[in-house]
């Protein structure tokens, strides 16, 4: 040991040692890159893998739950055997459906059941309230006219019921959509793949809007199983029906066409649609005026008058009171001056 010391004081045993770990230095440079591998291709199996899994419980979902279903209830076999959709038919009804949420041929058999039922259900209770209950006064004419009111009433009430769902399911889809694309983005700038983006937004905005959720689970699926991205993103847009999602959908098909980065993109709509949603509440509060004037009128300036003008008619019956118990002065003075002169 001793030996190997006092070797470091000598020149030419140093100048060999300096060599020997320059020679080892160049060494682990050249080779280092080649021994960490590649951290990029890990990265892009790793989603490629995820992916892979994704499209795999798709369509194990798919084979347990068919996506051409029969509809075997009651109303479904009414349906098909008088060929209501046929009878029936509504090209937006489908549509219409999908953006209230309901899916399949269950919901579609419902609706064109009700329509079928409703127009003479309509007819009777019409027809028993006007001629056994009460009829107004109503002319022959205007009764039966009542009866077809009726009809037409019960005819149109399933498109009324599915277009008034439908308008909460978005309203409750545009609530959370700003919150949802800011999380996409944070997904996206962090490396994630579309599809794990909104994976994992459907999961974390479930308890702020389950609408939303079950809407980026569907395209989920879709972009797992279908031909062509695009079709899942315009999927996406036709089942919200919002102007600021289809804006959103068509971004992300145009990146996906050309390639342009999604973070910018998905940067601007988040921006646009929270400022849609910051109008909308400006546009409710600027209504609310207006909308109050007649509950102002009809309950708080009823109120408004008796706190102001009662203590007055109470102090004006009370003088009242008061004049009406006092003697007459201009009685009683008469009588005195004949008693003096007698």
């Amino acid at each position: 040991m001793y030996d190997f010391i006092l070797s470091f004081t000598k020149p030419d045993t140093l100048a060999a040692y300096l060599v020997a770990a320059a020679v080892f230095a160049t060494f682990v440079t050249v080779f280092l890159p080649y021994l960490k591998g590649d951290k990029l291709e890990t990265r892009l199996k790793a989603v490629s893998n995820q992916r892979e899994r994704l499209r795999k419980q798709s369509r194990a979902a798919l084979e347990t739950k068919s996506l051409r279903r029969e509809d075997k209830s009651m109303m479904g076999s009414v349906s098909s055997k008088l060929n209501l959709a046929k009878a029936l038919e509504d090209p937006n009804v489908v549509k219409l459906m999908n953006q209230a949420g309901l899916r399949g041929p269950g919901p579609i058999s419902a609706f064109y059941f009700a329509r079928m039922a409703l127009p003479f259900v309509g007819l009777v209770l019409t027809f028993i309230y006007i001629f056994f209950i009460n009829d107004h006064g109503f002319q022959p004419v205007m009764k039966y006219g009542s009866l077809a009111f009726g009809m037409a009433a019960g005819f149109y009430a399933p498109n009324i019921y599915v277009k008034n769902l439908a308008g909460k399911r978005q309203k409750s889809i545009m609530l959370a959509f700003p919150d949802a694309l800011d999380m996409l983005l944070i997904c996206v700038e962090a490396g994630m793949s579309i599809e794990l983006g909104f994976n994992k937004v459907s999961q974390e905005i479930g308890s702020a809007s389950p609408e939303l959720a079950e809407e980026f689970g569907l395209t989920v699926a879709e972009l797992s199983y279908l031909p062509d991205r695009r079709m899942a993103y315009d999927n996406l847009a036709a089942r919200t029906g919002h102007e600021g999602v289809k804006a959103v959908c068509m971004a992300l098909s145009q990146a996906e066409r050309y390639g342009t980065p999604l973070g910018d993109a998905l940067r601007v709509m988040a921006k646009e649609n929270r400022e849609m949603r910051m109008s909308a509440a400006e546009k409710k509060a600027a209504a609310l005026p207006a909308k109050l004037t007649v509950p102002m009128i009809l309950f708080f300036l009823p109120v408004l008058f008796l706190v102001v003008l009662g203590p007055a008619y109470i102090k004006y019956q009370a003088m009242q009171s008061k004049n009406d118990a006092a003697p007459d002065v201009t009685q009683v003075a008469p009588d005195s001056s004949v008693h003096d002169v007698a």
